[in-house]
């Protein structure tokens, strides 16, 4: 009997972590911190969301929206939880993204609103095509997790 393929891997690593108390509060980066199935990333308002605990996005996918606009916005414009580089994020939903020991659903993709436009006029257009605004993410597994970690898209 033949055996299943492996399922599909693809690996980077996690460059900066960031959070925030209430909606619409300023970001904080944090070098290191607790993400949890209950709460998600330890003190953001969004970890008690069933779908949308952690948000992710890609660096190449940043990078590539601001080039357009001909213009270098910190990555904590987007508010996203976690910065990645090395894994394509576009068309992942029901992969699992690991994050160190840290596993993560992918639940959809998270879509650019009008708050990417007060932040910078034209984001939120740029931020559309190939998911470039990242991902929303359920914890399915809790753990530590610090810049620097391994990240891999499974599945």
């Amino acid at each position: 009997m033949a055996e299943d393929p492996p399922a599909m891997q693809i690996s980077g690593s996690l460059l900066d972590i960031a959070r925030k108390e209430y909606s619409g509060a300023p970001m904080e980066t944090l070098g290191e911190t607790q993400v949890s199935t209950e709460s998600g990333i330890s003190g953001d308002y969004r970890g008690d969301s069933k779908r949308r605990q952690v948000t992710v996005l890609a660096r190449e996918d940043w990078e590539q929206a601001c080039a357009e606009l001909n213009t270098q916005l910190p990555w904590t414009t987007r508010r996203a939880n976690l910065l990645v580089e090395g894994v394509s994020l576009t068309g992942a939903e029901g992969k699992t993204l690991w994050v160190g020991d840290l596993a993560l659903e992918i639940t959809g993709e998270t879509k650019p609103c009008d708050l990417m436009d007060r932040s910078y006029n034209g984001l939120r257009a740029r931020l559309v095509p190939d998911w470039r605004g990242g991902v929303t993410c359920k914890v399915v597994q809790g753990a530590t997790i610090k810049v620097g970690d391994t990240v891999r898209l499974e599945g």
